[in-house]
């Protein structure tokens, strides 16, 4: 066979004709690598072609009204948080790619929901190509897995009555490929993408040309066979996923597993979801055995806050359709140096020196000398604009050395005017924080309906800063 040599930006994965010292289409330097594919055997036929890389079950285009839709009904990995995340289950031919920092969990993750449906849906292989097959067992043995086979499931059924789960430590895509098609199993991991090589390639495993290849055709091979296929992908030194954006564009869902090495719980997730809701959430805590699911989130963030501790303020956020109390802590010192420092633990630092600019400008606060350090205490991070009034309400705290009513919940958007915006689900929101026992909410004027306050909680409307901090602060 002949060898085609293509040019390809490790960055964006724009192709050349020849080797370019800056990439034209991202600007990266010194990104564009070689890749050599071979061509197809001389005298293949076109259909060939067209069927290796086609999704669609007929040959032509198809009229809209003519398409039957079909509603699949979702398959459960056995573990509830996952099944939130993946917006109810998982949808038989989807392709979901999982990335996350090392050792976070992700195959202790993947092998629980693997386990689970090979007793009850039936063959599940598992391909990784970074274990060995005595590591996986020794892994699963640690976790507590039973080999035994529990699911009456007609598909549920193998020799000596063992649960049908393949462990295959394989790198080469064909050879994955192929056992795909021979096992016909009803589940597929692959641990990692960026392992997996194909032979139509000479470049090395990892590569752009590599791992657009192998995910293409674990694409076509979920869609074609009607398997749901799990994808782990390896992130950078910046948490982004390593390989080329469009792999995140071929699959279907794109899940992040995030999470502190010093602390015990894990989040899933999702930023990408063809089946189900973007920026849903999971909660696991690693534990001996594996991932627990944790159902209830805002207990576990909840259970060490400090009462009558200035600096402190308990703050409603959702994440996806999952409403969550955290405890958001503050400080707020006299600088020694002579720059003030103004640092942040799963927040957005730049939105802290706004809110910052706001208290000084609007509430009359003096911080321009002061050290400020804001933290969400349990490794959580919040990214939502409904965060500000508990940034706000944490510090004015600290400055004053004054607690917040320790039964007191807030949640709300904090404009350059010092207004207090209202924000999206706040009834969502006031329930979960009644429900954790919580009397007293403070909430934006624009979100405060009479008629959506739960009985035993008291919800105080604010219209800006100063109204929140004297509500804050009164008792």
């Amino acid at each position: 066979m002949k060898q085609k040599t293509v040019f390809a930006c490790q960055e964006c994965g724009a192709q050349s004709q020849k080797w370019l010292g800056r990439c034209p289409e991202c600007g990266a330097w010194n990104s564009i690598v070689e890749e050599r594919a071979a061509d197809a055997a001389p005298g293949a036929a076109a259909a060939d072609v067209v069927k290796r890389y086609s999704l669609a079950a007929s040959a032509g285009p198809q009229l809209y009204a003519d398409i039957d839709a079909v509603v699949a009904e979702r398959l459960t990995t056995g573990i509830g948080e996952f099944d939130r995340v993946l917006g109810g289950g998982v949808v038989p031919g989807s392709l979901v790619l999982i990335g996350g920092e090392p050792g976070i969990g992700k195959s202790t993750l993947l092998l629980q929901a693997a386990a689970h449906f090979a007793q009850t849906y039936g063959p599940v292989l598992y391909c990784s190509g970074e274990e060995s097959e005595h590591q996986i067992k020794s892994r699963g043995e640690r976790m507590g897995i039973d080999p035994s086979t529990h699911s009456g499931s007609s598909r549920a059924t193998s020799r000596d009555e063992r649960a049908p789960l393949y462990i295959l430590a394989e790198t080469c895509l064909e050879r994955i490929l192929e056992e795909i098609a021979r096992l016909r199993p009803a589940f597929v991991i692959v641990d990692s993408i960026q392992t997996v090589f194909s032979l139509r390639f000479q470049s090395a495993p990892g590569s752009i040309g590599q791992v657009r290849e192998a995910a293409t055709q674990l694409l076509f091979a979920a869609k074609g066979q009607n398997i749901p296929t799990f994808l782990v992908g390896h992130v950078t030194k910046d948490g982004s996923l390593a390989g080329p954006k469009a792999l995140e564009h071929i699959v279907d869902t794109v899940l992040y597993f995030e999470g502190e090495k010093h602390h015990s719980h894990r989040v899933v997730r999702a930023v990408k979801n063809r089946f189900g809701a973007v920026s849903e959430l999971g909660v696991f805590e690693m534990t001996g055995t594996g991932l627990r699911a944790v159902p209830n989130p805002s207990k576990l963030f909840l259970a060490e806050r400090p009462v009558n501790a200035p600096g402190s303020a308990v703050l409603c956020c959702v994440e996806g359709s999952r409403p969550m109390l955290v405890e958001i802590q503050a400080l707020v010192s006299t600088s020694t140096y002579g720059n003030a420092r103004r640092m942040t633990s799963g927040l957005d630092q730049n939105r802290l020196s706004l809110l910052l600019a706001v208290l000084e400008k609007r509430a009359g606060l003096n911080l321009i000398a002061e050290d400020v350090f804001v933290n969400v205490a349990g490794g959580m991070a919040i990214d939502e604009p409904a965060a500000d009034l508990g940034i706000v309400a944490a510090v004015a705290s600290s400055v004053r050395n004054r607690p917040i009513k320790p039964s007191t919940a807030v949640f709300g958007e904090v404009g350059l005017a010092g207004e207090v915006r209202g924000i999206s689900q706040a009834s969502l929101r006031v329930r979960e924080a009644t429900q954790m026992g919580f009397t007293r909410c403070v909430v934006p004027n624009g979100n405060c309906a009479p008629e959506d306050t739960p009985a035993g909680c008291e919800v105080v409307a604010v219209k800006n800063v100063s109204e929140a901090l004297d509500e804050l602060m009164d008792w």
